[in-house]
Parts: structure tokens; sequence; C-alpha cells
């Protein structure tokens, strides 16, 4: 714990010497000089990685998780159920996009299982390593991290910029007669347990944080005085997205597991639209 706190000390100096608009180049600068890559594990999220090949057994832990927002192990939802598999019923690639993708492993790895995966990067030179990387020999669906750090390393300010965009790319039903035909957001909710007051990036993203975004995406989400995401009564909007799927899962990167306590989440969500009532999680 004692280096994980070391290496968010100077990736929050990093970022707090200027201003929000210079973010971008300030991961530029650090993709460019490659000496420090905190959140580049070397291997996949066991938890991502599950999710695409555990198609019969239970994903989530048995365990109770006190992160604000987590679902508890009786009432979680199992992923398998709700991703869809690579292939279309006439037997196209389905898409998937990969934002803040890093060298690239999770498009790698969605591609290995078949999917048509794309990644997206600010910075060019995150972009030339995941070139480098997708070009190599021995790139498949092996050791492969899941870069997950996408909406932690965002500012606060950008949060309902990040659900609005969401809801825009995320793919829309074939019709409003036709359920479960639309895409599916996939997300890693981490870090949960890391104090709000410490700032960031990465900055504290307890699940609560995706149900108040989501729910009326484009609009900002209520901080209390210490930070901390606080639980609104607002109805959500009629281009919400819902959760379909949540739960702790079995396995995660040693840093999402606190004192023998797996706190990292994976929630699911699509369209509204393209949920039946019994379908969705509360």
């Amino acid at each position: 714990m004692a280096l994980a706190s070391a290496n968010q000390d100077r990736l929050r100096t990093h970022f707090s010497s200027g201003p929000e608009n210079t973010h971008n180049n300030r991961w530029d600068e650090l993709w460019r000089e490659a000496s420090f890559l905190p959140w580049d594990r070397t291997h996949a999220n066991p938890a991502l990685i599950d999710l695409l090949t555990t198609r019969t057994q239970p994903l989530a832990s048995s365990d109770p998780n006190p992160s604000l927002g987590a679902p508890a192990p009786s009432s979680a939802s199992p992923g398998y159920s709700t991703l869809p598999s690579a292939l279309t019923l006439d037997g196209k690639r389905r898409r998937v996009l990969v934002p803040g993708c890093g060298k690239g492993y999770d498009v790698a790895l969605f591609a290995a299982h078949g999917y048509d995966a794309y990644g997206l990067e600010v910075s060019v030179h995150a972009a030339e390593a995941a070139r480098k990387y997708l070009t190599s020999e021995g790139t498949g669906p092996g050791p492969l991290e899941g870069e997950y750090k996408f909406l932690c390393a965002l500012p606060l300010s950008l949060r309902p910029k990040w659900a609005a965009r969401m809801r825009g790319l995320l793919r829309r039903p074939a019709s409003s007669k036709q359920r479960n035909t639309g895409g599916v957001l996939i997300c890693l909710e981490f870090p949960t347990h890391k104090p709000a007051s410490s700032g960031g990036p990465p900055w504290s993203l307890p699940p609560l944080v995706h149900d108040e975004l989501l729910k009326r995406p484009g609009q900002d989400i209520v901080y209390g005085e210490d930070g901390v995401v606080q639980k609104s009564d607002r109805e959500e909007s009629e281009d919400a997205l819902v959760k379909v799927a949540h739960y702790t899962p079995k396995r995660t990167h040693e840093v999402g597991i606190i004192k023998g306590v797996i706190r990292d989440c994976v929630s699911m969500w699509r369209h509204k639209a393209d949920c039946a009532e019994g379908e969705r999680l509360r």
C-alpha cells in the first residue's frame, strides 16, 4: 500500500500543477517518457477476463463489499447473462469501443474473443504504444490488462460530459419494439475505496457515482462538503442508461483488494428504451 500511495501522490502532483485544460497534454507527457505508468499493471484485470470467458459459472464474490453503492452479495446480478455474444444472428461481428485504451490491451482482449474492437486515446504516444503492442508477435487473449482507469482519471467537472458521451456512443435498440438489440456499457468501478478528500487522479469512484451520472446523463451530480457523492431522489430521464448487471467480481487486480476484501465492482448498462422493466436493477 505504501508504494501505491506514493504513486498516487506523484500522479496527483503531476496534474495539480496545471489547469484542467492541460490534462490531455500531461497524460501525453507521461506516455512519451514512459518511465512512470502506474496504471499499466502488465497483466489483465481478472474481472474483465472472467466476464469474457465465463458463461456458466457465477462471477460475483460471495463476500460483502463495503464500498458506497456496491451491491450486496444476495442482490448481485451476473454479467454473463447480459453481455452480448461476439456475433449477431446474421454472423456479423459486434463492435466494441475502448475509450482511454492505453496500450490497447482491452482492444486485443475483445478482438481475441471475436469482437470488432476499436480503441481511443487522447495521447498520441499512447496510441503509438498501442499500435506497437497490437502488431507485436504473441498478442493474444492471455495476460492482458483492462485499462479500466478512465472515468476515475477525469476531473469531477468532466464527469457529466462523460455520461452524456457514453449515452451518445452506445448503440440504441433497432426499434422501439425490439428490446435487447442495443449496446451495453461495461464499467469496471475503481477506486471505490479511496477517500474523496484525497483528490486525484485517480479520483474516488464508488459505484454510486455511476448511478447518479447515468440516470440523467449530462447533468451535474451533488457532492457533500467532504467531496463524497450524494444519493439524490431525482427521477431518471427518458434518455437514461439503466443498470442491468452489478456485482463484486471474484477476482480483480491487487490494487482493488483492501485488507483482503475486493472493493472493485462491475456494472453493465443499457439504454432505458432497450430494457424491459424486469431486466433492470434498482
